[in-house]
């Protein structure tokens, strides 16, 4: 007995040390912790196996957390095994991780398959690996099609899983299956003893009702019963559970969808929170190169808890298993570096996005949100089991950089000189573009209506809208219109919003032009925050006369201070304007106009009107490239042509601060004063330029001031870090 209180003392220590409140904004209670905690056994943190989408991405992963909230890559989110050493292929996905029964053993199994060499398939095999610390693995491919005659016509061996089960004491390896172009089926078999092979025939583990396919199976227990989800294929695609109460056969299908999203999700991954009743159910949202995370405590009803969740990785199907301090401290001995440690500041008024490490120099310099005190603040370094820095309470930056010192096990101590300074771009934190700007006279507030980015391909499928009273500090007001829920007409690639502010018969009126799948459709509402209601059907759904190629995006809407009219904008390598009738909702008939500047337009009009002159502004180039620009042309009226003058450029890349692909604006006038300020998106910095094409969907929005000369000119802008003061209306 007092050994047992000395261990339990032991790990009430452990927690309080390592499971700390982050400080600063996040200082109020952790609200995805139970208010009734429970012993759940003797873990306090998290072990996440993943592999990556890039192309060398199909390898294992380790990733740690304390919570089952904030994960950190190990290892430089490098592979920690190798995969031409333990596959056939020279790749490996899908990797799932167990705790063997005995408490002393693991076991992982993993797809054998790359995709770079020979793309979806046919695979044959899945890798079986085993160890008894974490760190070393003893590995053996089984390839079905070889071993078992009867399944020499599969083609598809895929996501195979681990269970151990009680009543004949083995492990059970359970997989999807397909031969030819039938359904794919889980399948299940038992493991050898030594873990290298598998000794019974498989069998059909589960048999959906309509005979469809069903991948990606993972099966927990809970009540007494297993629950097994999986996801569904051909006829319709999602995650469902299916439930018995024993683990070989009985399984009864719960017949609803279970992910809490519209788009396209596989891999589902379920774990048990330590000290907790609730579990985890989290999976690939694979076409965006998102992983979404919800909760649920009762398996049936699930809660999206992904503005709670932190990654600095992008996982694609991957496992999570609850791990001991002990088990922690090795991992973190055998993979954690100073770096990264540096790298896991997690105080919510540092823009995560933007911290810039010189691993050379040993110095991390913190971007902060507006307001933040300098005078004491603490950075909140995320710390594992073994691993310890100091200082650890709040420090003055206001003096400047303050020294940390990072241990790790039994290493040499690293000093770093950490710098946080207050800057206002990015103006929110979170990757958005194509900004569009707006002063609602309805409240006298600005706000700001970008595309939702950081998806994979430009994939995302929501807006949102951020309000302001000076144009520095900034409001999320959260999703204002969404694609699966809100539009009939278009479900993807929610891009590049514009809006204007109407007042009709005393009563204020928005109107939000928007591309939904290379249309442009307009969503009307009575508040500059939404709700949006969409108008049912896209406002512009083809090419205008003449034109041979392009897109329908990127709607700009003008109205002219002259005569009263509304224009709009809109196009993708060339430039088309309209007259907007009465309604703000339809075009008037044979207005339309070809307005394209030059050969070098690419996308992004914005109109604004100065001293009797209408100036075009545009974007050149492609956004994945560092060379993307803002440039303008003048006219004498909203649909007249276009002169460009020599000197033309607006506003692009600023290499000595490390400043790319500027590009996509808006233009903002405070009431009232002659005083012009520029929105933008750029790269994410600082990594937006080492991430390739990458960079083009993962920008982030930015304003500096726009000034004109004497005689009308737009002096081109450099972008900046520190951005702007806050303004002040009258």
């Amino acid at each position: 007995m007092n050994n047992w209180r000395t261990v339990r003392r032991f790990l009430i220590i452990i927690s309080i040390v390592f499971l700390r409140p982050v400080v600063g904004n996040a200082q109020s209670k952790i609200k995805h912790l139970n208010k009734k905690a429970i012993t759940n056994g003797p873990y306090s943190a998290y072990l996440f196996t993943y592999f990556t989408g890039d192309k060398s991405g199909e390898a294992i992963r380790f990733a740690l957390s304390n919570d089952g909230y904030n994960f950190r890559a190990l290892n430089h989110n490098k592979p920690v095994l190798n995969s031409a050493k333990i596959s056939s292929t020279g790749g490996v996905r899908d990797p799932h991780i167990l705790r063997g029964a005995d408490n002393k053993t693991f076991f992982m199994v993993a797809t054998d398959m790359n995709t770079d060499k020979f793309g979806w398939g046919p695979d044959y095999a899945m890798v079986l690996l085993k160890s008894t610390d974490l760190i070393h693995w003893q590995s053996h491919v089984v390839n079905v099609a070889e071993t078992f005659k009867e399944f020499a016509g599969v083609n598809r061996v895929w996501a195979p899983q681990t269970i151990y089960d009680p009543k004949v004491k083995k492990y059970m390896i359970y997989w999807s299956m397909r031969f030819g172009n039938e359904p794919d089926k889980i399948y299940y078999a038992y493991a050898n003893e030594d873990f290298s092979g598998l000794e019974t025939i498989p069998k059909q583990l589960f048999f959906k009702p309509d005979n469809g396919a069903c991948i990606d199976g993972d099966i927990i227990y809970k009540d007494g019963k297993y629950h097994l989800f999986f996801k569904t294929e051909g006829t319709g695609a999602g995650i469902k559970i299916a439930v018995s109460d024993k683990l070989t056969e009985g399984y009864v299908l719960i017949d609803k969808y279970v992910q809490q999203t519209k788009s396209p999700v596989e891999g589902a991954g379920v774990f048990k929170l330590n000290n907790s009743r609730d579990y985890i159910l989290m999976y690939d949202r694979y076409t965006e190169g998102k992983y979404q995370f919800t909760r649920s405590s009762d398996l049936e009803n699930f809660k999206t808890i992904d503005d709670d969740v932190t990654m600095d990785f992008h996982p694609r199907h991957g496992t999570v298993m609850p791990i001991t301090a002990k088990e922690a401290t090795a991992l973190t001995r055998q993979w954690a570096n100073t770096g990264d440690v540096m790298l896991s500041a997690a105080n919510r008024q540092i823009k995560k996005n933007n911290m810039i490490l010189d691993t050379a120099a040993h110095k991390l310099q913190l971007m902060v949100t507006p307001g933040t005190d300098l005078r004491k603040f603490d950075p909140g370094f995320n710390t594992f089991p073994g691993i310890k820095v100091m200082p650890n309470t709040p420090q003055n930056f206001a003096k400047g950089a303050v020294k940390y010192t990072v241990t790790i096990g039994d290493k040499k101590p690293q000093v770093y000189n950490v710098i946080a300074i207050e800057t206002h771009n990015p103006i929110v934190k979170g990757y958005y573009a194509d900004p569009e700007i707006l002063y609602a006279e309805k409240d006298g507030k600005f706000y700001m209506y970008p595309t939702s980015d950081g998806f994979d391909g430009w994939s995302g499928n929501y807006f949102k809208a951020f309000s302001s009273t000076d144009l520095v500090n900034w409001k999320d007001e959260g999703v204002i219109l969404d694609l699966p829920k809100d539009v009939s007409w278009a479900k993807k690639n929610a891009w590049a919003p514009c809006i204007i502010e109407k007042k009709i018969n005393g009563s204020y009126k928005y109107f939000y032009y928007f591309a939904a799948g290379q249309k442009i459709g307009v969503a009307t509402a009575d508040s500059p925050a939404g709700p949006f209601v969409d108008l049912d059907k896209p406002l512009i759904d083809k090419l205008p006369e003449g034109v041979k190629g392009g897109q329908q995006i990127d709607a700009d809407v003008f109205s002219d201070p002259k005569t009263g009219k509304n224009y709009l904008y809109w196009g993708n390598g060339y430039m088309a304007g309209a007259e907007l009738n009465e309604d703000m909702v339809s075009l008037k008939l044979n207005t339309t106009k070809i307005l394209t500047p030059d050969k070098h337009y690419n996308e992004g009009t914005y109109v604004i009107y100065r001293k009797g002159i209408y100036y075009f502004m545009w974007s050149e180039n492609d956004t994945r490239s560092p060379d993307y620009t803002v440039h303008y042309g003048t006219s004498d009226s909203p649909l007249g042509t276009i002169k460009v003058p020599q000197n033309n450029m607006v506003i692009t890349k600023n290499v000595a601060a490390g400043i790319y692909g500027t590009g996509h604006n808006s233009v903002i006038q405070v009431p009232g004063k002659d005083e012009w300020y520029i929105v933008y998106h750029r790269f994410t910095y600082p990594k937006g330029i080492a991430m390739g094409d990458a960079a083009g969907y993962n920008r982030e929005v930015c304003i500096d001031k726009l000034t004109f000369t004497a005689d009308g000119a737009i002096e081109q802008v450099v972008p900046t870090h520190k951005g702007i003061s806050p303004v002040k209306l009258k």
